[in-house]
């Protein structure tokens, strides 16, 4: 029986160029945003609310990036039906709205990523941008 583990994690380094590559892409597009990386275990490790960014996405940027950690797919993947029974069971941690993605590199899950303030499509395209940064899967 194995008694410990390998991990890969996330690094500050990797972090800083998600949230630049995200902010970029958001300048880019012209939508400020809130974006919010956790690792694996849902622990925030960086996060900005742009200039202009609506503040309560701040809250929902958050639980996607969590949701997305915690199923390790996008937090689109939870279905509508239960959605409302999901983030009320949460008290709002957990969430079906669009704009999370799991970080995954080589396989390995490392995080999530969320991000809010635009349109649910604007939101993924951030997302990924923020993924493409460090060659990351969503």
């Amino acid at each position: 029986m194995d008694f410990t583990a390998d991990n890969t994690i996330l690094t500050h380094a990797g972090v800083l160029a998600m949230l630049q590559a995200g902010v970029s892409k958001a300048e880019e597009i012209g939508q400020p945003q809130c974006i919010v990386i956790v690792d694996a275990s849902g622990e925030v490790l960086g996060e900005i609310r742009m200039t202009g960014a609506k503040f309560l996405s701040r809250k929902s940027a958050r639980s996607k990036a969590r949701t997305a950690a915690s199923i390790g797919a996008p937090t689109t993947g939870i279905p509508e039906a239960v959605r409302p029974a999901i983030a009320a069971a949460t008290q709002g941690e957990m969430t079906g709205l669009g704009g999370g993605l799991p970080i995954r590199i080589g396989g390995a899950l490392l995080g999530g990523i969320g991000v809010g303030s635009g349109s649910p499509d604007q939101d993924v395209v951030v997302a990924g941008a923020a993924l493409a940064a460090i060659g990351a899967d969503g």
